[in-house]
């Protein structure tokens, strides 16, 4: 790309513009067309070495050249200014990543402009649409104030950085996990600026910062160190006055107070240096949209001062059109476009639109050749930039330096450069060559985050909890206890008769959360009654069935005789290499995983389990082109005419520069489409097959199936289900599901059932902001104006369709601006057809729809869902229609609706309650236990386990499957249960109670639920090197730990070590150490050994004598004692 930004600044029109700029002259409209812009703004970035503004009208465009400037300008930073959450006058909270992207470009302008800031070293390129430009904020003399340089050696008090962080936005937290929070832990001290890419944590020798290291927030261990740190406001407001303000009930402050807290009006314009070029995309486009912002915020504005939702007198929360003319002046403007006249001056008429081959790669291979033979230089930038090479290479007979360049990537158009009197240049995208172009998605900072299932083991006082061996009480809390003058800390469990029960702390993997059945309510357990006993052991006899079952079918599977794939091609590595987003690491785990099944000799049988979203189609589609590769036909079985039109239309676009022939096969093809495409399914010459159960009709033949692909399995009936098992013994079968399956129950499965789980979600992928309540026509407004501001789409769900066309008349009065849709599953095959053309094309700004939408569908401009009467649908129903946003870029927003005057019943106010809570990514975990169908663990072992989940909870039945089945392997003779092993399996209890006060104490780590996480890691370790590591982890989080914490280390090595020697138990008798065996080995002390010189037997018990090196003489006992063990069972 460096030659054609050279060309462009050696244009003469190029030349006469920078002088101008030099000049400080008053600058044309250069009417650029819009691919020609971001190559002139790149080139002037490089030439004049200023920091630049590039202004857009609206935020989708915004994305778009953020994305495609790291093609022009790969080294350069390059900052987006993001726009506000909700409307003008909206009292909504902006988002996290709203506030950090915001923050950072102030940050970065403030940095240069503070006493003793760093100044940048390169210029930067800072990208704004109108309304992020219209957002007012706090002013910069303030902003500046506010914002501190730490350096090491620095003299600063921590209660007073404590209390300044409060002032300027942050949160204080026992854990530092996001953006824009603080905790401070005695010495230690951790912050993570907005700004930041990773959290920094301080450690403090008295007042003085002794050193800065980066940490990673999920692990919370400390890596690389660093020298200062700047620290700006972690919000756009100051919390100084805030006492003046009258709050919501909620007494929190949110940005929609900035006008209030801060009433000089302030933006982005007021932050730039003086020397900074502004450039306006399309200056007409930018006045429209602000001047269609105004009126639309002051309409807002009367019907909220009428409702009463914001005063009379409350100031003004935007930037007038009149304010940011004024704010442009203060700097050097130069007007990109509008497109007015393509020979308006000499660097306009230089550009030429390229030529358009509508996925005709023969042609285009042509003209490339032209272009070569004239000497003239090609790029093309493409996602299928590989294949178009190879395609390039095979049509010509010799090529050299002057040959087409071909570069993966995503522009949105190309163009023609015109470049005087030497040979013209030509930059080709997939617009031109197929017809096609999708922005390059976003990679944005993410942060690391606990996987929910952990957190969601968690559990909190009066939660109900399972003790392996006392069974289902209720969790008190933590509890310390005084025994002869040592302070302990135990769990306390309440049971039945309010007997209750104090767990030591290294026994907290004994205590699971209980998770059980829908609608089941379990009584308390007595202690030392034989209920418990009874019902674990008839759980245990029903896991052991379930491990016998799947792994008798496991065993068939190994024994049968299946196609053995070859290793990808080259053409498959190009076909991967042009995937428009960046895999995470667990879609190129699970790629890796079914690659490998299909390269063995036995069928394949594997379930993929991703959350709505999370790529689970990739997937599929390599595999499929996998198949095609080695000559087996692919049939992707869908459940419904919509998604099997969706993934039709995905496997096209895909496979274009590709010799794959797909089709599909559902009630969208007439009766004679549907003759001619099984004739040519029988034939071979269809590759690729997607269709509904249409596809598994008796009159459907193949001539070498290969690959059978299931999308959502348990939508298909019973006689589908049987068909479907049939065909798992003859061919290799993908089956792909978005029911969450616990990664506990995933692990226990190891070794006789092949899952695959998707876990983390795409890169640039942001949580969906929930609303519920009563229907609003005020608020449907408000949704859908603020998608339509932003370019949007809008589905709206209302699933009666006797009443759909009364519900379009009114959505056409409430927001007559907006193009509607109607689309439901009794309309005519072609209609709907048209229909969902019609949006996928953006000629409809809102689908009025029922909940065919439900599965699998994917246009990443829908943002916004609106469900009428949600109240009504199931909670898995609701998860997966609210999955139909949010799966771009774009901040996404769904409203569930309830009746405006009618009271939804107990279980749909639950439901309601759930979806709200649940609105983190990969909340479809929370969402399946909280619905307590445990549907996951439904579809994989059968609905006739739910009664034992429910009687024991969730967490201990997959402990006890586990143990099951690695018993059944090793009966089997079986290997490979290692990862199986690597979930907490059931270890016998030894009771460890020694003369020394073991507790975290509160003064090292003051928050309760930290110290209740902590206690239950450490019982959870079960190798002495996880002790090790988890002391350098307290080292590194909370400081030099103190004598109560380094004995509960050496206590929890005891434990291992009495463990692995065979022990009972561990405890001070008489001043003797008595180590307790169930029966005690022959031979033992083993007296050849130093360290059993003072040590006595008598019956089951070893004496160890209690002298002032008693704990060092304790472990060499216990080692001695398990090399003793070992020993014996190698014998046997």
């Amino acid at each position: 790309m460096n030659s054609i930004l050279k060309a462009i600044g050696e244009l003469q029109g190029f030349q006469t513009l920078k002088e101008q700029i030099n000049g400080d002259q008053q600058i044309e409209s250069l009417s650029l067309s819009r691919a020609a812009r971001l190559p002139v703004a790149a080139a002037l970035l490089e030439d004049t070495q200023r920091s630049i503004l590039l202004i857009t009208h609206r935020a989708d465009r915004a994305l778009t050249l953020v994305d495609e400037l790291a093609l022009w300008v790969p080294d350069t930073l390059r900052m987006y200014f993001a726009e506000p959450s909700g409307l003008f006058y909206e009292n909504v909270a902006w988002g996290e990543r709203t506030r950090r992207e915001r923050l950072m470009v102030l940050s970065h302008l403030a940095a240069q402009q503070i006493p003793g800031g760093k100044k940048p070293l390169s210029p930067a390129l800072i990208i704004s649409s109108a309304r992020a430009l219209m957002a007012r904020s706090m002013p910069k003399r303030e902003f500046l104030k506010a914002t501190k340089s730490l350096r090491a050696g620095q003299v600063v008090e921590p209660a007073e950085l404590a209390s300044q962080l409060v002032e300027k936005g942050y949160e204080s937290a026992s854990t530092v996990v996001i953006p824009g929070q603080f905790a401070r832990r005695g010495g230690i001290f951790d912050i993570w600026p907005p700004q930041a890419e990773h959290p920094t944590r301080l450690d403090f020798f008295g007042d003085e910062i002794e050193s800065f290291r980066h940490f990673d927030p999920a692990s919370q261990r400390t890596t690389q160190e660093h020298k200062e740190l700047l620290v700006p406001p972690a919000r756009e407001f100051l919390r100084t006055r805030f006492e003046t303000l009258e709050l919501d009930e909620g007494g929190k402050l949110s940005e929609f107070h900035i006008p209030l807290l801060h009433p000089s009006p302030a933006g982005l314009l007021d932050y730039l240096p003086k020397d900074t070029l502004v450039l306006l995309d399309d200056w007409e486009t930018i006045e429209d949209s602000i001047s269609e912002q105004e009126q639309q915020a002051v309409s807002l504005r009367k019907d909220y001062i009428s409702d009463e939702s914001i005063p009379e007198n409350f100031p003004i929360p935007y930037l007038s059109l009149e304010v940011i003319q004024e704010g442009l002046e203060g700097n050097q403007t130069v007007e990109l476009g509008p497109v007015a006249d393509i020979q308006a001056n000499k660097l306009t008429s230089a550009f030429r639109p390229g030529q358009r081959f509508g996925g005709r790669l023969k042609p285009l291979m042509d003209r490339l050749a032209q272009f070569y033979d004239h000497g003239e230089e090609v790029t093309v930038i493409s996602r299928q930039a590989a294949r178009l090479q190879e395609l390039w290479q095979e049509s010509v007979i010799e090529t050299d330096d002057q040959a087409p360049r071909f570069i993966q990537g995503s522009l949105a158009e190309g163009f023609e450069l015109n470049v005087g009197e030497g040979p013209r240049m030509h930059l080709l995208s997939d617009g031109e060559i197929f017809g096609w172009s999708r922005p390059q998605p976003r990679q944005r900072p993410q942060v690391k985050r606990e996987a929910p299932e952990s957190l969601y083991a968690e559990f909190s006082i009066n939660e109900l909890v399972v003790h392996i061996d006392h069974g289902i009480g209720r969790f008190k809390g933590l509890v310390t206890r005084e025994i002869e003058g040592i302070d302990h800390e135990y769990l306390c469990v309440e049971y039945a008769d309010g007997d209750q029960l104090y767990v030591p702390i290294h026994q907290a993997d004994r205590l699971t959360k209980y998770v059980g059945a829908k609608g089941h309510r379990p009584l308390l357990n007595r202690l030392g009654g034989m209920q418990w006993k009874q019902v674990k052991s008839r759980v245990k006899a029903a896991v052991e069935d379930v491990a016998e079952e799947l792994l008798e079918l496991y065993a068939k599977r190994q024994i049968s005789e299946g196609h053995t794939y070859n290793p990808d091609t080259q053409w498959q590595r190009e076909l991967e290499a042009s995937f428009p987003y960046i895999e995470t690491a667990d879609q190129l785990r699970v790629i890796n995983e079914v690659k490998g099944d299909m390269e063995i000799a036995r069928p394949m049988d594997r379930l993929i389990c991703g959350d709505v979203g999370y790529g689970k189609t990739e997937v599929a589609l390599r595999a499929a082109f996998k198949a095609v590769m080695d000559g087996r036909q692919v049939a992707l079985l869908v459940p419904t005419t919509i998604l099997a039109q969706q993934h039709y239309n995905t496997f096209r676009q895909r496979l274009a520069a590709f010799p794959a022939e797909v089709e599909m096969l559902s009630r969208f093809r007439t009766p004679q489409e549907q003759r001619e495409i099984l004739y040519q399914m029988a034939q071979g010459a269809i590759d690729i097959i997607i269709g509904t159960h249409r596809l598994i009709q008796p009159d459907v033949e193949f001539k070498n199936l290969g690959l059978l692909i299931i999308d959502e399995e348990q939508r298909f009936g019973v006689t589908h289900k049987e068909f479907l098992k049939q065909m798992r013994t003859e061919v290799d079968v993908l089956t792909m599901t978005a029911t969450p399956i616990p990664r506990t129950l995933y692990m226990a499965l190891t070794g006789v059932r092949d899952i695959s789980t998707i876990n983390t979600p795409p890169e640039e992928r942001l949580p969906i902001r929930t609303h519920v309540g009563p229907y609003s026509g005020k608020i449907v407004r408000q949704a859908i104006l603020r998608e339509l501001e932003r370019g949007g789409q809008v589905f709206f769900v209302h699933n009666r369709v006797q009443t759909i066309e009364a519900m379009r008349n009114r959505l056409a009065r409430i927001v007559p601006e907006a193009r509607i849709g109607v689309a439901h599953g009794q309309m005519p095959e072609k209609e709907l057809s048209e229909r969902m053309r019609d949006f996928t094309g953006h000629d409809i700004d809102v689908l009025l729809t029922t909940t065919i939408i439900e599965s699998g569908l994917d246009i990443p401009n829908a943002n916004t869902l609106i469900i009428d009467r949600a109240d009504t649908f199931g909670l898995a129903q609701l998860y997966q229609l609210r999955g139909r946003v949010g799966r771009g870029a774009m901040r996404a927003y769904a409203y569930f609706f309830r009746h405006p005057q009618r009271l939804p019943s107990e279980e749909g106010r639950k439901r309601l309650d759930t979806i709200a809570e649940n609105t983190q990514l990969g909340s479809g975990f929370s969402i399946a236990m909280r619905d307590l169908e445990i549907r996951g663990a439904g579809d994989i072992l059968g609905t006739r386990q739910h009664g034992h989940i429910a009687a024991v909870g969730y967490h201990l039945y997959t402990r006890l499957l586990a143990q099951a089945v690695k018993q059944v392997r090793d009966r089997g003779g079986l290997a490979g249960d290692q990862v199986a092993a690597s979930i907490s399996l059931i270890h016998p209890m030894i009771n460890v109670d020694l003369p020394m006060a073991v507790t975290i104490p509160e003064h090292y780590v003051p928050d309760k639920t930290m110290r209740l996480r902590l206690y239950r890691r450490l019982a959870d370790i079960h190798e002495l090197d996880g002790i090790e590591a988890l002391h350098e982890e307290f080292e590194d989080r909370f400081g030099e730990p103190p004598k109560p914490v380094l004995n509960m280390f050496y206590q929890l090595r005891v434990k291992l070590l009495a463990e692995k020697a065979g022990l009972e138990s561990v405890t001070l008798e008489n001043r003797q150490i008595a180590l307790r065996f169930p029966n005690l080995p022959e031979g033992t002390p083993p007296r050849q050994y130093p360290s059993m010189a003072n040590v006595r037997t008598s019956k089951n018990t070893v004496w160890v004598p209690q002298t002032e090196e008693w704990q060092a003489h304790l472990v060499d006992v216990l080692e001695t004692l398990g090399e003793q063990s070992e020993k014996e069972l190698v014998l046997q």
